[in-house]
C-alpha cells in the first residue's frame, strides 16, 4: 500500500482521471483543494471515494454522521491479501507545510481477517509526520453491529493549545497530541467518504456522509459546494464498467456541501438511485424506549431529543437538541445512553479465541513488515480472554495479544514515509486490532 515520493509528487501534480471540482464560481476566499485529494486518495491497491473540502477560514471542529451499514466480504480464502473497507472523517487542522499535514481521522472500519470470518466496529488515529497511533472505540450503543444504526463522529479543538478531543456518538473517546496551530488563510481541509482495499471481495452498501465544520465562533456550518474536490479512483458503475471493479457516487448539494453518497457493490443489481437523505435507523422506533431510562437532562442536554434525534436525523442534533452545541464544545460527554458498551463484539464467537500464527500474519500485513521480525508476547490471562464480556470495565480490560518490531514501517498510513517500529494489541477473542502506535507517536504521553 506504500508507494514511491515520485510517484505521490507525480499525482499532487497530474490528478486522476476521476478528480472532479465541484461547483461552478471557485470562492474568493478558498478554494477546492485538488492536488491535496488527488495526491493522497491515489494508490495502487487501496481506492477511494472521497471528498475533500477546504472551508477557507480556521476551523476549529469536524463532524459528520451515517449509518453502520453491512459491509460483506466473500467467504473465500484470500491468502495474505489486504481485504477491507472504511468509511471516515478527516480533518486536517492546519496544512501550510503541504497535503500530509497532521491530521485525525475518526470513523467505521471493516477487514477480512479469514475464509469466514471480518471485524467490525469505529476507531479513531491521530496521523503526523513522525508516527501515528490508532484506538478502537468501544463506547457506544452497538459500535460493533451492522444494525443501520446512526453513529456521529467528531472531533473539536481543546479550549487552550492546539489539540483535539474525538467524540463518537457526542461522547469524548479520545484525544491528539502532536497537532499543529490552527491558522488563518486556505490551511485547514475535512475529507469524509468510502476507502476499499480488494474490491473484488467487498461488498460496501449505499453509505450517506453528511458533514459539517466549526468556524472559529464555534458556529457548525456545511462547506461551500465551490470549496470541494472529489478523488473518485475506481470506474463509476456502469454498462461498460460493472462490479466488482467500479464505485457508485453521488453529491447532494446546491450551494453546500449536503451529502455524499458512495457504494462499492460486488455484484451488478438493478439500478437503484443514491439516497438524497439520511434515513431512519430501524431502531428509530425504541429511541422514547431507550430514553425512558435515562435522566431527562445530562449535562444540560436533553436526552429524550438527543435519542429521537440520534435515530432520526442525526446531522440537524447540534442545532436542534436543546443543550447539545454547548456541551460538545465544553463537557465532551453529552450522550448518556452512548457512555459505554456492553455487548460483546459481533465478530466472531466469544469463545474462539486467536492464535499466535493468526495475529502475526494480521500484523505483519497491516504494519507492513516482515513476519519474522515481529515480537508476540501473549494475552495475561489466555482463559479469561475467551470468556464473554458483559460490561463495559471487561472491554477495556480485554485480554490482547501484544505485537512489536523495531523493523521501518509505514503504520497504518498510505504515504511513502517509513516509521522506526511499531507497537500493537490485538484482541485475544476476536484478533480485532485494539490499539497501536508507530514512530515516535509511541512515545507520547
Amino acid at each position: 500500500m506504500s508507494r514511491s515520493r515520485a510517484r505521490f509528487l507525480a499525482s499532487v501534480c497530474a490528478g486522476v482521471t476521476a478528480l472532479t471540482v465541484l461547483g461552478a464560481a471557485p470562492s474568493a476566499s478558498a478554494a477546492a483543494p485538488k492536488e491535496a485529494c488527488t495526491g493522497l486518495y491515489n494508490a495502487p491497491i487501496t481506492f477511494w471515494a472521497m471528498t475533500c473540502s477546504q472551508p477557507g477560514e480556521p476551523m476549529i471542529g469536524g463532524f459528520a454522521t451515517w449509518q453502520n451499514v453491512p459491509i460483506v466480504f466473500d467467504q473465500i480464502d484470500t491468502g495474505s491479501a489486504s481485504v477491507q473497507a472504511a468509511n471516515y472523517l478527516r480533518v486536517s487542522p492546519n496544512t501550510s507545510d503541504g497535503p500530509l499535514a497532521p491530521n485525525i481521522e475518526i470513523g467505521l472500519y471493516a477487514e477480512k481477517t479469514g475464509k469466514t470470518t471480518s471485524i467490525y466496529g469505529p476507531r479513531w488515529s491521530e496521523l503526523t509526520t513522525s508516527g501515528g497511533r490508532t484506538q478502537a472505540i468501544k463506547a457506544g450503543v452497538n459500535p460493533n453491529k451492522p444494525d443501520k444504526r446512526n453513529h456521529t463522529y467528531m472531533t473539536v479543538r481543546q479550549a487552550s493549545g492546539n489539540q483535539w478531543d474525538v467524540l463518537y456518538d457526542f461522547n469524548k473517546v479520545g484525544s491528539t497530541t502532536k497537532q499543529l496551530k490552527v491558522i488563518g488563510g486556505n490551511t485547514n481541509r475535512v475529507d469524509v467518504g468510502l476507502e476499499v482495499t480488494g474490491p473484488k471481495y467487498v461488498d460496501a452498501p449505499s453509505t450517506a456522509n453528511r458533514m459539517q465544520f466549526m468556524t472559529g465562533n464555534k458556529v457548525w456550518q456545511q462547506v461551500a459546494t465551490a470549496n470541494v474536490a472529489k478523488s473518485v479512483t475506481l470506474p463509476a458503475c456502469s454498462a461498460s464498467h460493472k462490479p466488482p471493479t467500479c464505485f457508485t457516487t453521488k453529491l447532494t448539494d446546491n450551494s453546500k456541501f449536503t451529502q455524499w453518497t458512495a457504494s462499492k457493490p460486488r455484484r451488478q443489481t438493478a439500478a437503484v438511485s443514491s439516497p438524497t437523505t439520511l434515513t431512519a435507523a430501524p431502531a428509530a422506533g425504541q429511541a422514547a424506549t431507550r430514553a425512558s431510562g435515562l435522566p431527562a437532562t445530562f449535562n444540560g442536554v436533553d436526552q429524550q431529543a438527543l435519542q429521537s434525534c440520534m435515530a432520526t436525523d442525526p446531522d440537524s442534533c447540534l442545532a436542534t437538541v436543546p443543550g447539545l452545541s454547548e456541551c460538545v464544545v465544553t463537557v465532551r460527554v453529552c450522550n448518556a445512553a452512548a457512555l459505554s458498551s456492553g455487548e460483546p463484539s459481533a465478530d466472531t464467537k466469544p469463545d474462539t479465541g486467536v492464535s499466535a500464527g493468526d495475529v502475526r500474519e494480521r500484523a505483519a500485513a497491516a504494519f507492513d513488515v516482515p513476519g519474522d521480525s515481529l515480537t508476540i508476547k501473549p494475552p495475561a490471562s489466555p482463559a479469561g480472554a475467551l470468556q464473554a464480556r458483559s460490561h463495559a470495565a471487561a472491554e477495556r480490560a480485554e485480554a490482547s495479544w501484544t505485537v512489536t518490531s523495531t523493523s521501518p514501517t509505514r503504520g497504518l498510513q498510505h504515504t511513502d514515509r517509513r516509521f522506526d517500529g511499531f507497537t500493537a494489541h490485538y484482541s485475544a477473542r476476536t484478533g480485532a486490532l485494539l490499539e497501536a502506535c508507530w514512530g515516535d507517536l509511541c512515545d507520547a504521553s
